[in-house]
């Protein structure tokens, strides 16, 4: 179909726009958390795989991180299964452990293959393979009783991560897709929230970016309004005012600590919107939420 001449104007203004994004960017790391609709609905599939393909191609360094939390919660209701949350984190007995790596694990598979399917070289892995995410139990403060530690289960908090699986794989112009299973000191398979993951291995790597999609527009104030430009001093302020809470919680913690880590920038984005990862870094205008580093 042939281009009108307003139509051509913009094209060609977008594609020069993304010039300076592909040079400032070109071999730096990116982690991205891929989650929510983005996970779910067949379009927003294609365009996330599309996306991710596009940017290795043109010379970054994508590392994609996995959740699968909507699937994980349909088939435990499938046996019949409430899923539990504390604080953001799924309570993780051993039979929900076993929901949890069986749902990964198709999960991985699925977008490995949509990433190939559209010319990429993507290899699936969780924190098991040559142990490279290491993992001890985690206890939650409770926010009822102050001092009081809650056992969630089989949930992971990260005690150390190899880079060197990520490394060999990028020198092979692979695209790691990881699912967030941890080993624990006992060889104990464990559970970790998906974002925290993320934000971890954002920081090992010295990414360049973080980019987490979420199902909503970024970070919102009281008012519904999307903020950005954020400074971790000023997302803090909003966890304490309570503006920030519940599911939100672990993504946000990720986010800081990645930003205080040394991770350039953070971005929490509207993963219902097509391309959005391009429109976050390969443009002048984002579709979410900047977070800053200082």
């Amino acid at each position: 179909m042939p281009l009108n001449i307003a139509n051509a104007e913009m094209k060609a203004r977008t594609l020069s726009e993304a010039l300076p994004y592909i040079q400032r960017f070109f071999d730096k790391t990116i982690v991205i958390k891929y989650g929510g609709n983005a996970m779910t609905e067949p379009a927003l599939q294609e365009s996330f795989a599309r996306d991710v393909v596009l940017l290795k191609l043109v010379g970054m360094n994508p590392v994609v991180v996995h959740g699968g939390g909507p699937q994980i919660n349909e088939l435990l209701k499938r046996i019949g299964k409430e899923g539990e949350f504390v604080q953001g984190m799924r309570v993780t007995d051993e039979e929900t452990m076993d929901v949890v790596e069986m749902v990964l694990g198709k999960v991985n598979k699925d977008i490995v293959n949509l990433i190939n399917k559209h010319g990429g070289k993507a290899v699936g892995l969780t924190g098991q393979d040559s142990a490279f995410i290491r993992a001890g139990r985690m206890l939650l403060e409770s926010q009822h009783e102050p001092g009081k530690m809650l056992d969630i289960g089989l949930v992971g908090e990260i005690s150390s991560i190899d880079p060197a699986i990520i490394s060999f794989l990028d020198s092979g112009d692979f695209i790691p897709v990881i699912a967030p299973i941890g080993v624990g000191s006992g060889g104990e398979t464990l559970n970790i929230n998906a974002d925290v993951v993320a934000g971890r291995l954002a920081e090992v790597l010295k990414a360049e970016k973080l980019v987490l999609l979420t199902n909503t527009p970024g970070v919102l104030d009281k008012n519904g309004r999307l903020l950005t430009g954020l400074t971790p001093k000023q997302i803090d302020e909003l966890v304490k005012d309570g503006t920030l809470s519940g599911g939100m919680l672990p993504k946000i913690g990720s986010a800081l600590d990645a930003a205080r880590g040394g991770v350039r920038s953070v971005h929490i984005i509207d993963g219902r919107v097509e391309h959005a990862l391009l429109l976050e870094i390969l443009t002048d205008e984002g579709v979410g939420t900047l977070i800053k580093s200082k």
